[in-house]
């Protein structure tokens, strides 16, 4: 009787997900995984096409084997990232958009964290907007449990700057209808599931700013989208926070509170609407939203609290906030 020995999965499967980009882009970022140290066997290249009007297929064959191709219907990068995770092989999942691309050297020393750590659950790290920036000196990792980073650190919500086990995920999916904002109803749900994190501050993904990205489109109509958008995930994790353990509600409950600052900073940014404003807050005490708690989550929120309580404050916030550069 014949015995067949089934390979073993691929250590990362890496989902790249493109839609109306140049070709030149996606090929840079498929460049970048296969520069690494990963052997064929050991990596799984997915890309998505979520129906652009061009296929880029014909420029994708020279890749042959390595990378696997699919082409949906247009239904946004949410359900693009849903499908490939559905079936992807590797124990631990990356998510890159088509645009961007991995960094060599500190994206090897987040391997390296996975490859000398079994309990990785998730490996987090940074990002950069420069091509040109310096090497940094390799630091030992901060290893952390998911529900205690939660609470006690102001999280960057980009799933892209995580690199997470695929048991750990479990049923977790993007929601198909959320097209600002899917990472940061993700992230968090992923964390809380996670018993070890590995946090580096190796820069090790390049993230490609693009005047025509969903996130620069200043029409009305997108500005709505994205604010609506933000809502719904606030709701959606203040809801689970309600019906979690003590211990989860508790680090959920500081997200929430920091994306509700967020989303009326946003407000006042994109809209810079004194009556959108009144508005927002009057729909957000409703919703148990505001006052927004008394805890000492960082000096901006603090502070950012403090003014939006009175209408001074408030005042204050919608003639200075549209002067100053918005933090990463």
């Amino acid at each position: 009787m014949e015995i067949r020995h089934q390979a073993p999965a691929p250590l990362v499967s890496f989902i790249l997900t493109y839609y109306n980009l140049p070709v030149e882009l996606l090929c840079t970022c498929i460049d970048s995984i296969l520069a690494l140290s990963l052997q064929p066997g050991e990596r799984e290249i997915i890309v998505v096409d979520d129906g652009s009007e061009t296929s880029p297929m014909n420029d994708l064959l020279k890749y042959g084997d390595e990378i696997i191709y699919i082409r949906q219907k247009n239904s946004g990068v949410s359900v693009a990232r849903n499908t490939a995770m559905a079936m992807a092989k590797g124990q631990y999942i990356q998510l890159i958009d088509g645009d961007d691309y991995l960094l060599t050297e500190p994206y090897e020393h987040c391997l390296d964290i996975l490859r000398n750590n079994s309990d990785a659950d998730i490996v987090m790290f940074d990002f950069t907007h420069r091509h040109d920036q310096p090497a940094s000196a390799i630091c030992s990792p901060i290893k952390k449990n998911g529900i205690e980073l939660m609470r006690t650190t102001n999280i960057h919500g980009s799933t892209c700057c995580c690199l997470f086990r695929q048991a750990v995920r479990g049923q977790l999916a993007f929601t198909p209808d959320i097209t600002y904002g899917e990472d940061e109803e993700f992230t968090p749900q992923l964390l809380i599931r996670a018993e070890t994190v590995y946090i580096t501050e190796e820069k090790a993904y390049f993230y490609r700013e693009r005047a025509t990205s969903a996130i620069h489109q200043n029409d009305e109509a997108s500005i709505q989208k994205r604010l609506d958008d933000t809502k719904k995930v606030i709701l959606h994790l203040n809801r689970l926070a309600d019906t979690s353990p003590q211990s989860d509600k508790v680090a959920l409950q500081r997200r929430v509170s920091q994306l509700t600052m967020d989303y009326i900073y946003n407000t006042i940014m994109l809209t810079r609407s004194e009556d959108k404003l009144k508005e927002t807050l009057e729909e957000l005490s409703k919703d148990g939203l505001l006052p927004l708690p008394n805890h000492p989550y960082s000096k901006k929120y603090i502070l950012f609290r403090r003014l939006i309580n009175n209408t001074i404050g408030r005042k204050i916030l919608l003639s200075t906030l549209p002067l100053i550069k918005k933090e990463r």
